[in-house]
């Protein structure tokens, strides 16, 4: 049985547990129609996991989020702060309050794994070059790879730069973890890796996180909350459990790895 699209209920009215608020986000690159006037909030210290085919407009939700891209219409709030008309200069003094775990971990070929999980530090504090590298010490403990700073990515196993980027992400404490794609290019025991990774960060810096991925084994472990998109509109919003007992045809055929009746 199909369903008709879904707006979350909850997203365009002011909640005091609310991190992130996207308000009737319009974005359309040339003829292409991306977000078609989605509505979404985020809750301090929960995991919203969001599913959808490739080109369905996840990463481009992520980028809203963070303020890379801007809507063509609709607001986009960070706590009680307007950000999608911010200017930059404001602007620069809230993003270090996001990290950031890029699909390809994103590292810097030029800086050893210590330097790129220091590179957000130098850019953003004034910590002394001791304080910088006890932070890096914790940074790398907390994803399992003390001891490796000075090793370079080039040396490091797809995991382990994952791991490294992560590390990255968390090094100015952020309020908010984006990961995208983040179990991408990884065996099944490395993409779990990242999964109690996830979960670590969620439990000891009560950290509030968005995973955009396509894996729906790390969906159902990691995820507080499951969104769906589909179309440039959210047709689910739930929780695990209640994502495999949906009827729409389409969430079911996403989450059990089958093209849709309207695919071909």
């Amino acid at each position: 049985m199909m369903v008709k699209n879904i707006t979350p209920p909850d997203s365009t009215s002011e909640d005091p547990s609310a991190i992130v608020r996207l308000v009737n986000v319009h974005k359309r690159f040339g003829s292409l129609l991306v977000l078609n006037g989605v509505n979404l909030t985020l809750r301090k210290g929960h995991t919203t996991v969001i599913i959808g085919e490739s080109g369905a407009g996840k990463s481009v939700l992520l980028s809203h989020i963070v303020r890379l891209i801007r809507p063509d219409r609709g607001e986009v709030y960070f706590h009680d702060q307007r950000i999608d008309n911010m200017p930059d200069r404001n602007l620069s003094k809230i993003r270090p309050r996001f990290g950031f775990l890029f699909q390809l971990s994103a590292l810097f070929d030029s800086m050893t794994a210590g330097g790129n999980v220091a590179f957000p530090i130098e850019e953003h504090t004034r910590k002394s070059r001791r304080e910088i590298a006890k932070i890096v010490q914790e940074k790398l403990a907390m994803v399992g790879l003390d001891g490796l700073q000075e090793n370079w990515p080039a040396d490091l196993s797809g995991g382990q730069k994952k791991r490294v980027a992560l590390a990255r992400a968390i090094a100015l404490d952020p309020e908010l973890i984006l990961y995208d794609e983040p179990t991408t290019g990884l065996d099944p025991p490395r993409a779990d890796e990242i999964n109690e990774l996830i979960l670590k960060l969620k439990r000891e810096l009560g950290v509030t996180s968005v995973v955009v991925t396509h894996d729906m084994a790390s969906a159902l472990k990691v995820a507080d909350r499951i969104v769906m998109l589909y179309r440039g509109d959210f047709i689910f919003d739930g929780t695990p459990d209640s994502i495999e007992s949906c009827d729409d045809e389409r969430v079911r055929c996403f989450v059990h790895g089958r093209c849709t009746p309207d695919a071909l």
